[in-house]
């Protein structure tokens, strides 16, 4: 999953054709360590998708206007919108991401 370092780089990211999810996190934050433990094989299974990582304490304000609340949270984005969000209450598991990239 590649790190976004910027504002600029997020804005051209998620205003592509091709739809992206954007995983935010800490450095801090023990169930994004736990994701990341399982967040490669459903990566392989979604290549459909660009995979990028963010740190919510870096960019506060991305975080803020796209109400990422807790973390980890996936926010699907395509077309410079954001299509669909999976909250981190909903983000323990690979059973609960694998159901919600179903969805979008």
């Amino acid at each position: 999953m590649e790190l976004i370092t910027s504002n600029e780089q997020f804005e051209e990211l998620i205003s592509q054709d091709q739809p992206v999810v954007v995983k935010f996190f800490t450095g801090w934050c023990p169930d994004c360590r736990r994701m990341d433990m399982f967040i490669e094989e459903i990566m392989k299974e979604y290549n459909q998708y660009g995979w990028y990582e963010m740190n919510k304490d870096e960019f506060p304000e991305i975080a803020e206007k796209y109400t990422v609340m807790g973390i980890p949270s996936l926010l699907v984005y395509r077309n410079g919108e954001k299509i669909a969000h999976l909250h981190s209450a909903n983000a323990k598991s690979p059973e609960q991401v694998q159901e919600f990239l179903q969805t979008v």
